[in-house]
């Protein structure tokens, strides 16, 4: 019984589209104290950078259209108001006994992957390096090393396509070192 009451990530399925407003109602909730069973809530994004005519432009997306995660206790009637938030058509796993996710999918959705962390915490790549794509439909492309975020372990490789310079986001294992 204990592990139904604790604080659980959970997902909501929402009318693709619609995901900003169920955050919004959600949070509006929360602060009015009538939701005090919820304390996050959340709308998976992914920053991409692209460049278009010269220049750098940092556009987000949504990771997962038509879901929005929730940080609950799903005790009392949470789940029922929950289901019953407008643009809401329903809860993973269900009215009755709603599913919480994973601690290792939630890590992986907020960024914090644990399975590529380096014991020394040292960058194994530099900005202008020239790495190799192993992974993925432009695998065998060179490219050189544009950006690097340690903290999700992604890199941002430029590579030419069709002789122009394209950029991508890659992970460390999907590359290495020329």
């Amino acid at each position: 019984m204990a592990a139904e009451t604790e604080m659980n990530w959970y997902v909501l399925r929402a009318i693709t589209g619609k995901e900003g407003k169920v955050k919004e109602y959600i949070e509006a909730e929360i602060s009015n104290n009538t939701l005090p069973t919820v304390s996050k809530v959340l709308i998976p994004m992914e920053k991409t950078v692209q460049i278009r005519n010269g220049k750098r432009v940092v556009k987000e997306h949504n990771l997962m259209s038509g879901y929005v995660l929730v940080q609950a206790k799903m005790e009392g009637e949470t789940a029922a108001v929950l289901r019953n938030t407008p643009n809401v058509v329903g809860i993973l796993g269900g009215l009755d006994k709603p599913a919480p996710l994973r601690q290792a999918e939630i890590n992986r959705l907020l960024g914090t992957v644990d399975e590529l962390a380096e014991g020394d915490g040292e960058i194994p790549f530099v900005v202008g390096e020239t790495v190799k794509v192993t992974e993925g439909p432009f695998s065998g492309f060179s490219g050189t090393i544009d950006e690097i975020n340690n903290e999700k372990k992604k890199l941002t490789v430029m590579v030419k396509v069709f002789g122009r310079n394209t950029p991508l986001v890659l992970g460390f294992m999907q590359v290495e070192k020329e």
